[in-house]
């Protein structure tokens, strides 16, 4: 079972990320084998939209998504680990996933497979508000994500009112809640 965890915060062991390393630890805990990207540390360039995937399913630009589209498709398990920037993600991630607009070509304009039997994706949503809404549009933008890349919508973890870097430590339930959805990736 391989686990990929990605992380969408620029903030390095912020809320977030702390979050995610517990999920991490419980999917490793579980038997899976485990991988962590951290967007912020790649260069993703966004979608110029100039339709070259449409012709064999590649982008045409040419950066560190070469290295992210085979370990989004090879994964068993993804866990997309995010805060959120007016009620959505960092530009980081969604560069990320405006650049699988490639693999959007290739299922639905090129017909070409992508492995999606039992695939499963999570999402760990960290906010600084209360905001009813707050996680709505993530939500749905992952939804579509996932199905691009083969993946069912699985679970998620939203937490809300937590701003301050490292204040998530303060919120022992929330990290528990992480390591048993990491343990539940794992044997899901």
């Amino acid at each position: 079972m391989k686990v990929l965890g990605i992380m969408g915060s620029p903030r390095i062991k912020g809320n977030t990320d702390l979050l995610l390393d517990e999920s991490l630890k419980g999917a490793e805990s579980a038997g899976a084998e485990i991988e962590k990207l951290i967007v912020e540390q790649f260069t993703i360039d966004p979608c110029k939209e100039n339709y070259g995937c449409t012709i064999d399913g590649i982008c045409t630009i040419k950066d560190d998504m070469d290295q992210i589209y085979p370990k989004l498709i090879g994964c068993d398990r993804i866990v997309i680990a995010s805060p959120m920037f007016f009620y959505s993600f960092p530009s980081q991630m969604k560069a990320l996933i405006d650049r699988c607009q490639a693999l959007w070509a290739r299922k639905y304009i090129l017909k070409r497979e992508i492995p999606s039997a039992g695939r499963k994706g999570f999402f760990i949503g960290v906010g600084a508000t209360r905001g009813k809404n707050l996680f709505d549009g993530s939500r749905l933008t992952l939804r579509y994500f996932f199905d691009v890349i083969g993946v069912e919508y699985a679970d998620e973890l939203l937490i809300r009112s937590v701003d301050q870097k490292g204040e998530i430590l303060e919120h022992p339930d929330s990290l528990k809640a992480a390591r048993d959805l990491g343990v539940n990736l794992a044997c899901g």
